[in-house]
């Protein structure tokens, strides 16, 4: 856009003249030792003076149109970050669309004949869902990227994501947040305003968490090489620059967001889909993603469980069963449930397999058309899911279940008796408009 008004700009230099000139032209090179010619105007037609007059307007204002100012919040910079990585995931599809798609067919043949094609995330800073393989490079993408803009928030998340031991980003967050607070009491004193970087307590709990540096570096601190007293060498320090005191408010907001952020965490994506009646319902193919196990453990698994009647017979102590139910709940990181309802239709939804029977019956409830009518889930052997506190592995309703939707019995008895018996699916419209063959 700039290029073409700053075009329209030359134009106007070069194509208007008064009354009764010529019309002037760009510079030309000379040819050697010769006299130059007297060049003819090309008939080329010039924008008119309302246009010439409407670009010269909308440069002026591109030129002096201020950047704009990004706030700090989380919100800013989601959206900002969501912006960036929507433009360069745009510009990947744009060079992908011109070569080969190999690896797209690759793909599809190894997920074809499966449930459920992978576990899949969603980043909270972009809104972009991604493989869980690929989750954690996202957000860390998303995080960096933002740098350039919002050093200081981008680094406070940097710290509480990067760094798994919580304990010691808990240790390490509270004693900058001492170097601060000494700070803004006594701004006027050197011996606060500076840290020594081979200090024991900064190099066992500063230096060895990621994203500190940049934090230190983002609200103020440089590196100094200062004199050692009584001696002649120097040592490394970070020193708050002086500009930084009149800005005392800042540095007590930094300590706050510092203190107060938690960890950017991908939420699950449930993949909700609604499926024709099929008797394949109770039948699934899961991918590797389900499991805690690797491939060898998961065909040794298979191996195992030929034993398990066997098992099941010998006679074994209370606490020799408690610790196998705990071994097997263990395997399974996720469950892919699928729900059917009276009608033959099946809703299908993947969870941690340590997430609450409650969070199923909220999935299931914001599916349905008449959200409000009480209703029950059995599980396979038509038992009652009842204890809504328990885990999905506590239910035995992993790494994959197929469960019944019934109506509450009292409920519907009423429904009847009122003679506004329920015509339909029970689920909503626009999921119905989606609806696939299950295969």
């Amino acid at each position: 856009m700039r290029k073409f008004f700053q075009d329209i700009k030359t134009d106007m230099k070069f194509k208007t003249a008064g009354p009764g000139q010529k019309l002037a032209e760009p510079p030309r090179e000379r040819a050697p030792k010769e006299k130059p010619k007297a060049a003819t105007p090309k008939s080329r037609q010039g924008p008119t003076d309302e246009a010439q007059r409407a670009a010269a307007a909308a440069l002026a204002r591109l030129e002096q149109k201020p950047k704009p100012w990004l706030p700090s919040s989380q919100d800013a910079i989601k959206s900002q970050v969501k912006k960036e990585l929507m433009a360069e995931a745009a510009a990947s599809e744009r060079q992908l669309s011109t070569g080969h798609k190999g690896p797209v067919s690759v793909v599809e043949e190894e997920t074809a004949g499966l449930s459920v094609s992978g576990v899949y995330f969603i980043c909270p800073l972009t809104g972009a869902t991604v493989r869980k393989d690929q989750k954690e490079a996202h957000i860390k993408e998303a995080i960096l990227l933002h740098f350039s803009r919002d050093p200081v928030a981008a680094s406070i998340m940097e710290i509480h994501t990067f760094n798994r031991d919580r304990e010691k980003v808990k240790i390490g967050v509270e004693t900058i947040a001492k170097y601060l607070d000494n700070i803004h009491l006594h701004p006027e004193e050197e011996k606060y305003r500076k840290i020594k970087l081979q200090n024991k307590v900064f190099q066992e709990r500063i230096n060895c968490l990621e994203g500190t540096h940049e934090f230190l570096q983002a609200i103020g601190f440089e590196k100094e090489m200062l004199p050692v007293p009584g001696q002649e060498t120097t040592e490394e320090y970070y020193m708050l620059k002086e500009e930084v005191l009149t800005k005392l408010e800042d540095l007590k907001d930094y300590k706050e967001q510092l203190l107060s952020c938690e960890p950017v965490k991908a939420q699950l994506d449930r993949q909700l889909c609604v499926f024709k009646p099929s008797p394949q319902a109770a039948q699934f193919e899961l991918p590797q993603d389900f499991y805690n196990l690797t491939a060898e453990e998961l065909k040794r698994e298979q191996r195992l469980r030929t034993e398990a009647v066997e098992k099941a017979s010998m006679l074994r102590t209370k606490a020799m069963r408690e610790r196998e139910e705990q071994r097997e709940m263990r395997k399974y990181n996720y469950t892919l449930l699928r729900v059917r309802f009276p009608d033959g239709y099946i809703l299908q939804g993947t969870f941690y397999a340590r997430e609450p029977v409650s969070v199923l019956y909220r999935f299931v409830r914001e599916a349905l058309r008449d959200d409000w009518m009480p209703f029950e889930l059995l599980a396979p052997g038509g038992v009652k899911l009842t204890e809504e506190n328990l885990a999905f592995n506590e239910c035995g309703l992993v790494p994959s279940a197929l469960l019944i939707f019934a109506w509450d019995a009292a409920v519907m008895a009423d429904v009847k008796a009122s003679g506004e018996e329920q015509k339909g699916s029970p689920l909503k419209p626009e999921l119905l408009s989606a609806v696939q063959i299950l295969s």
